[in-house]
């Protein structure tokens, strides 16, 4: 059975990885990385262990290096978080329609 305090404080965590998540930016398009759709789960596991399924805008991507190490190190530095780690995934690959319609008009990408 689960616990519902526990699980209330999972969500809160998740919720302030998300945001942390929302100051690492790509380089090529002025969008966090989370709201252009690059970030596919923040899973808070036993222990308050963060996982991250991510992907890129292409596998050629020129952070392909060094992008999912940023994420990582954004992410151990939300307080509460005793570790993290990054998957980088290729399924679904990453499209256009992945952004939220109000972010893709702003980036006039309709």
């Amino acid at each position: 059975m689960s616990d519902p305090i526990a699980d209330f404080q999972s969500r809160v965590l998740q919720g302030e990885v998300i945001e942390a998540l929302r100051m690492v930016f790509d380089p090529e398009i002025p969008v966090n990385i989370y709201d252009l759709g690059l970030i596919y789960e923040v899973q808070v596991q036993e222990g308050n262990k963060v996982h991250v399924k991510m992907t890129l805008t292409s596998p050629a991507c020129p952070v392909a290096g060094s992008l999912p190490g940023e994420v990582e190190e954004k992410v151990r530095s939300v307080e509460g978080v005793t570790d993290a780690s990054v998957e980088l995934v290729w399924e679904p690959p990453w499209d256009i329609s992945m952004i939220p319609e109000p972010i893709r008009m702003d980036l006039g990408l309709w």
